[in-house]
């Protein structure tokens, strides 16, 4: 019997999350856990979209708005009715293996098939990403990496870094 998430050559697993104004897909690999969000440990003088840092097994993970880095918005005050996705860091930076992302509600886990995917446009500036029409809907692929080397920019300026 066969699960109804098997992957095949031709398709991956993903996960489709909510943030303030986009949707985003995801590799389903990249994710290490899903947390109810807890207040996080505020940072000094950090930009909008890094919300501060979170406890997670030993782990000081900063805690990112990917919805502030695409310009669509910052989350509401109240966190606690999102949830946070904990991040495998693709950088190899021993000091950044891991990073947190808030998104809204539960990620839900697709499969995506290699022709399931129809370019939507242009990738976009920064660290945002590229758009695609997946299942009938524009959906953001976000550039993990740019992400990453984005927050290990604004860390590498806190005092003490």
């Amino acid at each position: 019997m066969s699960s109804t998430f098997e992957s095949s050559p031709d398709e991956l697993r993903g996960v489709l999350i909510q943030v303030v104004g986009a949707r985003l897909l995801l590799p389903n690999a990249c994710i290490a856990e899903i947390l109810s969000v807890a207040d996080p440990d505020p940072l000094p003088d950090m930009p909008d979209w890094l919300l501060g840092r979170i406890r997670w097994r030993g782990w000081q993970v900063p805690l990112i708005a990917f919805s502030a880095l695409l310009g669509s918005g910052i989350p509401d005050g109240n966190l606690r009715s999102q949830r946070v996705l904990i991040l495998k860091a693709l950088g190899g930076n021993p000091r950044l293996p891991y990073f947190a992302m808030l998104t809204q509600g539960f990620p839900r886990l697709v499969r995506v098939e290699a022709d399931a995917l129809v370019a939507a446009g242009q990738e976009q500036s920064g660290v945002a990403g590229v758009p695609v029409i997946f299942q009938g809907e524009e959906v953001l692929i976000p550039n993990l990496e740019q992400t990453e080397a984005r927050i290990s920019e604004v860390l590498e300026q806190l005092p003490g870094s």
